[in-house]
């Protein structure tokens, strides 16, 4: 399974561009002022925000304020951020062996989701209702 040629950050980064294009455009246009970003691990101060220790188990975060907690007088802020973490897809691409293009939408769909105010509990919650 590693003889596969994992993608560059340019490619990852088309998936995930790919994966927001395909979702209904009443979330699409909702989504219009996120930021898509790919790099092969999250910071130091990435981890430390959501409570992780190894850099390997983190593949995706949403970076900004959800939709229901933001106000009309507030500006001046960075846009919301979706990152998308290229080393620990990879590793979970090779050891799943789920195609990448759906394991990068798997991330989009469930950062894009905290962009909307969902917690995690939330999205698994709605996930296993779908299954």
């Amino acid at each position: 399974m590693h003889d596969r040629q994992a993608p560059t950050q340019t490619q990852m980064q088309l998936l995930a561009e790919e994966a927001l294009a395909a979702l209904p455009d009443a979330f699409r246009e909702q989504l219009g002022d996120v930021v898509m970003r790919v790099e092969d691990f999250a910071t130091p101060e990435q981890l430390a925000s959501v409570g992780i220790a190894d850099r390997w188990h983190l593949s995706g975060l949403y970076e900004g304020e959800p939709l229901p907690d933001r106000s009309i007088w507030e500006s001046g802020r960075m846009p919301p951020r979706i990152w998308l973490f290229r080393e620990p897809l990879i590793a979970e691409w090779r050891e799943t062996g789920v195609r990448m293009d759906d394991l990068v939408r798997h991330v989009v769909v469930h950062e894009a989701g905290h962009h909307f105010g969902f917690s995690d509990e939330d999205m698994h919650g709605l996930e296993d209702e779908s299954d």
